[in-house]
Formats: structure tokens, sequence, C-alpha cells
């Protein structure tokens, strides 16, 4: 009898590439990537100080008082600044900074109010969708509108409609998904679709123009019926419900949004079955792949936010503990204070390294490999407008466009990239978010009393940080995504999301 060795765990440990995004980076990232960085971080700070600290407090107190308050001058601020624009491409009629520069953008607002910044970076994780699914041809019409939006002063924002009131993290999980309680449906009719349902939880829904709806066909079969289709605000059939009264996180709306017959033309079709039948993967697995590149990116914003709110939280500590004796002696000169101060930062700067190395990897493997492809990058950068104008939009436009695009990122994207972006995503996630909670906890217990009082923030931080460890799937969802996508990778014997 032959003897078979044992195989060891370890042999499917996580392997060299899993690890070394930021490294494999180095020689492929555009140069131009640091500069722009650095003046959106000192655009951020600028912006914070100017415009959010001076009414953070005011706001909450604002939403505590009158719920249905509607933050449209803040709104009509950022939109000044150009800040719903900043990171859409040039050729789409934005300022084409670099997408991984969002998340150090989110970091510094989210340091400040995670609210204000939530009513500035929600609108991208719609923009995010739209780019999914590679419709090069509406990705452009929307987006004009956001540039027209700017340049008039009445902001053009996009919302994400994907949250049901029978299915939340549900939807975020192809293996999931046929397991909630899907109900928004769309019917094929002549010339388009009918949608009904409705969609809760839906970040900044009464401040957007255009909401970029996931709904299904067949209800019993949504993994394999998914579409995506823009509605705008005033469309026949649609109508806003209630605003969500919130714990924290107050000032940016969480809205109902209703569908009663809303028809939406075949033309407005962002992705359905019949465009994803010329793609490499069956439709089920395709829409996975979509809604992966949203969440590999999204999720990585979502814990810039826990890292901003750790931060936060940090930077409150510190102030008092520098501020405030104790027993003859400032507070911040005891060790024990010392110690904790130390744990915090740490956890700020772990949560910032976790964010980075998934930003590194969606260049690599995920949404930002095209227009961080460096001759690519640098051509958006210099190629004048005109240009954009009158030889590229018309090219946008045709219809092999949309095709190669699908083919360079929808193909081309290998499993092993899939679940390495998707992996170091949610790990990214659940850190960023649990070290923002676990940083306000710490410092209410530096700060004792005083930490409770509105006027210190530390409480307020608290309030809106809570929401994060369910925003972008939960954190128990993300620890299982982790487990699939990275650490369990090998073991065929490993099943996830099954029913004990």
């Amino acid at each position: 009898m032959v003897a078979h060795a044992q195989r060891s765990p370890f042999d499917h440990a996580p392997c060299f590439e899993d690890m070394t995004s930021s490294l494999q980076s180095t020689a492929r990232q555009p140069k131009g990537m640091l500069k722009e960085t650095r003046e959106v971080v000192a655009l951020a700070r600028k912006f914070k100080e100017e415009v959010m600290r001076p009414i953070t407090l005011s706001m909450d107190r604002q939403m505590q008082k009158d719920p249905e308050y509607l933050p449209w001058e803040f709104v009509r601020k950022a939109n000044e600044w150009g800040f719903y624009t900043l990171w859409v491409p040039r050729i789409f009629g934005g300022k084409g900074y670099n997408s991984p520069s969002m998340s150090y953008f989110l970091e510094e607002l989210g340091s400040e109010c995670l609210g204000l910044s939530n009513l500035i970076g929600v609108h991208y994780l719609a923009v995010v969708t739209m780019f999914a699914t590679f419709n090069i041809r509406l990705i452009n019409k929307l987006l004009r509108e956001v540039e027209d939006g700017q340049k008039t002063g009445i902001p053009c924002l996009l919302s994400l409609a994907i949250t049901e009131p029978g299915a939340g993290t549900d939807v975020e999980e192809v293996e999931l998904v046929d397991k909630g309680n899907v109900g928004c449906q769309a019917t094929k009719v002549e010339g388009g679709y009918l949608i009904n349902g409705s969609k809760i939880f839906i970040s900044s829904g009464h401040v957007s123009r255009w909401h970029i709806v996931i709904c299904y066909e067949d209800l019993k079969n949504p993994s394999d019926t998914m579409l995506v289709l823009p509605v705008k605000t005033g469309s026949k059939g649609f109508s806003f419900g209630r605003k969500e009264h919130k714990m924290g996180v107050k000032i940016c709306p969480a809205s109902e949004l209703n569908f009663e017959d809303c028809f939406v033309p075949d033309d407005l079709v962002l992705m359905n079955k019949e465009q994803n039948q010329k793609n490499r993967r069956n439709n089920k697995q395709t829409n996975s792949q979509m809604i992966d590149y949203v969440v590999s990116t999204s999720r990585a914003g979502v814990s810039a936010w826990g890292t901003g709110a750790a931060r936060g939280a940090f930077e409150n500590a510190l102030d008092f503990a520098i501020n405030t004796e104790v027993n003859g002696k400032r507070l911040v000169n005891h060790e024990w204070a010392q110690a904790m101060l130390a744990e915090m930062y740490k956890n700020v700067a772990i949560s910032r390294l976790s964010y980075v190395e998934t930003n590194y990897a969606n260049g690599l493997c995920g949404l930002y490999k095209t227009i961080q492809f460096k001759p690519l990058f640098y051509y958006f950068k210099i190629v004048p407008k005109i240009v954009i104008d009158y030889i590229i939009r018309p090219i946008i436009n045709l219809p092999v466009t949309t095709w190669v695009f699908r083919k360079i990122q929808l193909d081309g994207q290998t499993d092993a990239q899939f679940h390495r972006t998707s992996g170091w995503a949610s790990l990214a996630k659940f850190t960023g978010t649990d070290a923002g909670v676990k940083n306000c906890q710490m410092a209410l217990e530096i700060m004792g009393q005083a930490g409770l009082r509105q006027d210190r923030r530390a409480e307020k931080i608290l309030r809106d940080s809570k929401l994060l460890q369910i925003y972008e799937g939960t954190n128990q969802l993300n620890r299982i995504n982790l487990f699939k996508c990275l650490a369990a990778q090998g073991h065929s014997q490993v099943r996830v999301f099954e029913h004990e």
C-alpha cells in the first residue's frame, strides 16, 4: 500500500500576489497620480476648514430639530467647489483626477463629519456602478448632465438604488440574492421596461437627479435576470417616500424610492441579459462580476470613512488630553493615556494601509486598470478639449466602444483577479469601520463625562461611525467574503453562504 502524504492547510496560504499589490504597482502606476493626490488632500483640508467645520455641529442639531430638512445649501457649495466632477474622466466632462485619490479625500472630510462627506462620496457610488456596466454611451450621456449641473450651479447628483425592504446585504452577493426577498421588478414592454417596487435606505436619494436602479425581471431568479436602469427624478411613476430618521450620518438623507409602472426606454438600459450575451462569462457570472467591480471600489471608500472616523476620534481625544489636567498633571503625560492614544493612532494607520492596498489591487486587477494604464492616463490629461468634443465624443457613442471596454474589463479579468480585489475590499471595509467604532469608544474612555457633550464631537463621531459597519454589506458578510476570496482559496471542500 502506498502512503499518501497528508496535505497541510498551509499549502494554500495566501499567495505572494495577494499580498503585494502595492509593490507590483510601483513601476506601473503613473507618477502623476502622486501630485494629483497631494492636490486632492490639500483641497479637502481647505474645504474642511472653511466650509465644513463651521457648520458640522449646527447641521447635526438642525437635523435633530427637523429630520425632514434637506441640505441643499451644502450640496450647492460642494458643487461650486467642483466635487461632483472631480473624479469624472475628462472624456466625460469631468476634471479627471485619479480614482484612488478619492479615498484620501473621503478620509480627510470624514475626520470632520461623515454625514457631509457622504453627500459627496455616495454620488460616486452611482458613478462607479455606471462604469461597472461599461456602457460608454450612457455613461457619457448621464455624466454630461453632471458637468452641466456644475456649470449652471444647479447640482446634478446621482444615487445608487439597490437596497430593498426585504433584501439588504443579500443583493451584494450572487450566492445570496436568490435567497433574499427581492421585490423591485422590471417587466419588458414594447420600447422599454416598466419598474414596480421600492428601494430603501438610498443615500442622497432626495437630493439626486438620477437614480441608478438595480432591479430584476424574474423575482424568483434575480441573480440571472438583473438589470441596471437609470431613472430621473420627476419621471412618471417615480416618487419619493419617507426619509429615515437615523441616529448618525443625519445630514445625508436615506431615502425611500417608489416605482409604479415607471417606464425606462430601451435606449437608457445600462445593462441587461441581452447585452451580456456577448460576454465570455454567463449572465449570472457577469452580474456577479459587475456588482463586485462596484463594491471592490466602494468598500475601499467606506474603509476610508471608517479611517476618518478613527482619526477624528483620535484627534479629539488627543486635544482633550493635552488641555486637561488630572491630579496636577496634564492627562497626555500619564502613561496609560499615552498607551491608549498610541493604540488609537495604530488603528488609524492600519485602516489607512488596508484601503490603500485595496486601491492598488483595483488598479492592477479591477475597475481602475484601464484608466491607470500609463499611455491612456497621460493622454487624457493632455488632450485638448476641442479634440475631446469633436473627435472622441462621437467615438464614445459608437456601440463598438462599449464592446471593446467590456471585452477588456469584463472578459479580460481573471477569476484570480476578481478574488483579489473583492477579498481585499472586504478586508479594508471591516478593518476601517471597526477601527472607527473602536477609536470612538476609546475616545469616550479618555474623555469621560466630557466626551458625551455634543460640542466635544466624540459622541457624534460614534453615532456616525456605527452606520459604516452595515454600509456596503455588513461587516459579518465582508468577513465571510474575505474568507471565500482569499483565506479559503484552493480548498475545494469549503462552502460559503450556505444555510446551516
